[in-house]
């Protein structure tokens, strides 16, 4: 195979990797895009492999040890994939970038140890006694080796330190999201103690000083050292941001695992895994701001690690001493089906519940009835970006009838009922109050609707501490519990 064959390939390759992030640019057209991602991949795979044979001389021992990786990783892939249930799928992205991160750390360990063999330097030669070497090279074990070229020691630091930083991080991301584990810093709440933002800052520094040496010496051990800092900035980086803040997490750890792949592949001279990477880092940049900006942070302070302000204390007994007007799913059926227009409000409580599927029945129940039902979708509601939509397209709700916010916004003034289920913060009119601490965060003005029925556990407060004023208003009802069982019940009320 030649190597304009080969750079061919890459290319199909990447055309069919940005068909596939055109394609997931909207649910219609997003089986498509999935389709045109996994056809790159095997087109990179396949390509990948024949070189691999092609390098080494036409024996398949190489390529034995690639298929046995492809083997087990497709294995435990397809596993994952058919075992996770739909509102597990933020702990299984935060899983896949924490891989995608150790991988290129393994690939810097291996690029660093024996640069000959990815092509970075001459295959090492025997030393000849009494005879001098060429500058730049070293005598170990009685071959001379040639150093690794200054650019792309700065690549191998670069993707290996970004790769370290992401597997970690993803690691701590992962346990945040699943919720199921006691040790502290894989709990909701943030983890800040003092001196933080300023002892992230020094390690940041040698870090980068010590990639630096590397950079100037190759040294081993500046590189190892470089590369432990590394894995505990990831961690240092998360622990501080909260349960809430998650989707930005997921977007940016997406973000960093792109970066770091691309590092490796410039370092490889692989112009396949330069795109695809830059592709995943650029794309994961980019949806970082849009979150950013749907939660009116600061994407700086999102790159730092420093955003997601502590909750609230000391509102807890004061709020539930406030009157609200609660009722039953029954008087909550009654409402819907004398109404016209209404727009139903999914959050972490329906993913939580696992009521998509209720919600659907209950959306089909109302439009069976001549009401016309719409979805009102938040940016940042649920784990990760895109979580309710992967939720509602998993129950099979009509497209037409989702809503990003900016399209549906106008419309609540003109609403009957608008259906709250497990949202919070995303609701609250506490966003347009100067001083509040989410103050200027672009919310769904579900507050405007004619009638709100609220579904909620309980009184508790968002992941911002702050009371919900919508909960409040006379208009407003409460029903409390599980949001699938108090859907159901909604539908039995309507069948009635």
């Amino acid at each position: 195979m030649s190597m304009n064959l080969v750079t061919l390939l890459y290319l199909v390759a990447s055309i069919c990797f940005i068909q596939s992030l055109k394609g997931l640019s909207h649910p219609t057209t997003s089986i498509r895009g999935n389709t045109f991602g996994m056809a790159g991949m095997l087109i990179a795979v396949l390509t990948t492999a024949a070189l691999i044979v092609q390098l080494a001389g036409g024996t398949v021992l190489g390529l034995g040890w690639v298929l046995l990786g492809l083997l087990v990783g497709g294995a435990v892939g397809t596993l994952l994939a058919q075992r996770v249930e739909m509102t597990r799928m933020p702990e299984l992205v935060a899983f896949m970038h924490s891989m995608i991160g150790l991988a290129a750390v393994f690939i810097a360990l291996a690029a660093v140890a024996e640069p000959w063999a990815f092509g970075i330097t001459p295959a090492p030669v025997a030393a000849v006694v009494g005879t001098s070497t060429p500058f730049g090279t070293v005598v170990l074990d009685g071959r001379v080796l040639a150093a690794i070229p200054h650019g792309n020691r700065l690549e191998l630091f670069l993707g290996a330190a970004i790769g370290a930083i992401t597997f970690s991080g993803s690691v701590i991301a992962f346990g945040k999201l699943s919720g199921k584990y006691r040790l502290r810093w894989f709990q909701g709440a943030p983890v800040r103690f003092a001196g933080q933002h300023w002892l992230n800052l020094a390690l940041g520094l040698l870090m980068l000083a010590l990639g630096l040496m590397f950079v100037a010496t190759q040294s081993w051990m500046a590189f190892l050292a470089m590369l432990a800092l590394a894995f505990v900035m990831g961690l240092l980086i998360i622990i501080p941001i909260g349960g809430a803040d998650m989707p930005v997490v997921v977007s940016m750890l997406n973000s960093y695992s792109g970066w770091a792949a691309a590092g490796i592949g410039f370092s490889l001279n692989n112009s396949m895994l330069i795109i695809a990477g830059s592709l995943v880092g650029s794309s994961g940049a980019i949806l970082s701001y849009i979150m950013c900006k749907a939660m009116n942070r600061s994407f700086f302070n999102v790159l730092l690690g420093g955003f997601g302000a502590p909750p609230a204390t000391g509102a807890g007994a004061a709020k539930e001493q406030r009157p609200v007007k609660s009722g039953s799913a029954d008087d909550a059926a009654f409402v819907l089906v004398n109404a016209e227009t209404v727009v139903i409000v999914p959050g972490y409580g329906l993913a939580v519940a696992r009521a998509q599927h209720a919600v659907k029945e209950l959306a089909q129940k109302l439009t069976d009835k001549g009401i016309t039902v719409k979805y009102a979708i938040h940016p940042v509601a649920g784990r990760m970006p895109g979580h309710m939509n992967v939720l509602l397209a998993e129950a099979e709700v009509p497209y037409e009838q989702v809503y990003e916010m900016e399209d549906i916004n106008a419309e609540f003034g003109q609403a009957d009922v608008a259906v709250i289920l497990g949202a919070n913060d995303v609701v609250n009119p506490a966003a347009h109050t100067r001083g509040s601490a989410i103050y200027g965060m672009p919310i769904l003005e579900a507050y405007k609707a004619k009638t709100v029925i609220v579904n909620k556990r309980s009184m508790a407060s968002g992941y911002a501490g702050l009371d919900n004023e919508l909960f409040y208003m006379d208009k407003t009802m409460m029903v409390f519990g599980d949001a699938k069982k108090v859907v159901e019940e909604m539908v039995k009320a309507i069948d009635q």
